[in-house]
């Protein structure tokens, strides 16, 4: 329900904002003329957000499941050396005065 009542309060807020540069645009501020159309695109941007929240659930049970790759010996290895130089440079941290 929050996310309907957002929705509804953005586009209020877009179609009123959009209302008032299209009063100023047709007053002769002519810089108005951008905003007359950005306003409606922020709104469209709004529904779009909108619709992936509501079916965002929905899309990932539908995605299937990826099995984890076990990793090659290199790999292991490289992982092994990272994680020795991570180690040092925290003692490193631990160490230095502040």
């Amino acid at each position: 329900m929050k996310l309907h009542l957002t929705l509804a309060a953005g586009l209020a807020i877009c179609l009123a904002a959009g209302g008032y540069e299209l009063y100023r645009a047709l007053g002769g501020n002519t810089l108005s003329w951008a905003y007359v159309f950005e306003w409606p695109l922020f709104g469209a941007f709004g529904i779009y957000l909108w619709w992936r929240l509501l079916h965002e659930d929905a899309d990932r049970a539908k995605a299937p499941k990826k099995a984890a790759t076990p990793m090659t010996p290199e790999e292991t290895e490289k992982l092994a050396a990272w994680n020795a130089y991570l180690a040092e440079l925290h003692a490193g941290e631990e160490e230095a005065p502040r």
